[in-house]
């Protein structure tokens, strides 16, 4: 069994845009095709219903239908959901339905209708723990307001409530005190304009938003870095980093949504409260998504 079969948090997961009709209902049939595409593209993964997918404007029975559209598309063990919700209890389901479907790890945000104190944040992660499928926490502390520090990390490594992190705190300094915490609790890349860093820092993952539209050339980039070819990941970074720092940005989903319209993929509308991209934001997208086209990176 290879480490990914052992593991399968690691390498390129994608935190996948949703596709919607023009009435916003959800095109499952081209969520189907994107996820095999993406495959097909050396992508080692999906993530569904994360921030990038919209979860939030979803309701419980799209939300489980994304899920099974995935596994259906591309087997569960490629694909890793996200199970955030504001109670614990309603966190464990989703952990239980990705179970249920196939699903063989899941992705978990802390507590984040209120901020939460760490005798709150472990005992969250601990219910969810007992759906029985491998849990990777999610920090996000700039949008949850709950931040998994190494620390507190490693205390739920320890308890064996998570064996994985998707670090989007933007601290690379981080990678290197959670190794000496916790040195088994795999690190993965959470945003994209830090890839570099935290690849050199020894991360075992990436969970990816711009391989939504540039899947080629994202997974050159990742493992030029992560196997220490750093003359060819610089050249990738410098080329692609006027896209991936939109990862980071609160109109993420827009700027990669219209970047999948660009290369000839269908990243289409958004659902309310999201309005679309500003006139100089669309600018801005558009030119980094032309030049990286010309450049050969899609």
């Amino acid at each position: 069994m290879t480490a990914t079969e052992n593991r399968p948090w690691r390498g390129v997961l994608v935190a996948t845009a949703l596709p919607l009709n023009e009435d916003l209902s959800v095109d499952y049939d081209r969520y189907a095709q994107h996820c095999a595409w993406l495959v097909e593209n050396g992508c080692d993964g999906v993530v569904p219903n994360g921030s990038l997918g919209e979860y939030q404007v979803l309701t419980p029975e799209e939300r489980a239908k994304v899920v099974e559209t995935a596994v259906s598309a591309i087997g569960g063990a490629r694909v890793m959901p996200g199970v955030a919700a504001y109670g614990s209890a309603e966190a464990r389901r989703w952990a239980e339905q990705a179970r249920d479907a196939g699903c063989r790890s899941v992705m978990l945000l802390p507590p984040n209708a209120y901020r939460a104190d760490e005798r709150s944040v472990l005992a969250h992660y601990e219910a969810v723990a007992e759906a029985g499928v491998p849990v990777v926490a999610y920090n996000n502390p700039i949008d949850t307001k709950v931040d998994l520090v190494p620390e507190l990390l490693a205390k739920l490594h320890a308890e064996g409530y998570i064996h994985g992190v998707k670090e989007f705190s933007g601290d690379v300094r981080r990678a290197y005190r959670i190794a000496e915490l916790a040195s088994e609790l795999d690190l993965l890349i959470g945003a994209d304009d830090v890839l570099l860093e935290l690849a050199v820092a020894g991360a075992k993952g990436w969970v990816a938003g711009y391989p939504n539209a540039l899947p080629a050339a994202s997974v050159e980039l990742y493992h030029a870095a992560v196997e220490g070819d750093l003359d060819t990941a610089r050249k990738l970074y410098r080329q692609l980093h006027p896209l991936l720092r939109w990862d980071s940005q609160v109109e993420f989903v827009q700027a990669i949504k219209l970047s999948m319209d660009i290369v000839g993929r269908h990243g289409g509308r958004v659902r309310p409260p999201r309005v679309p991209l500003l006139p100089e934001q669309e600018a801005t997208v558009r030119a980094a998504t032309e030049k990286a086209l010309a450049a050969g990176l899609a």
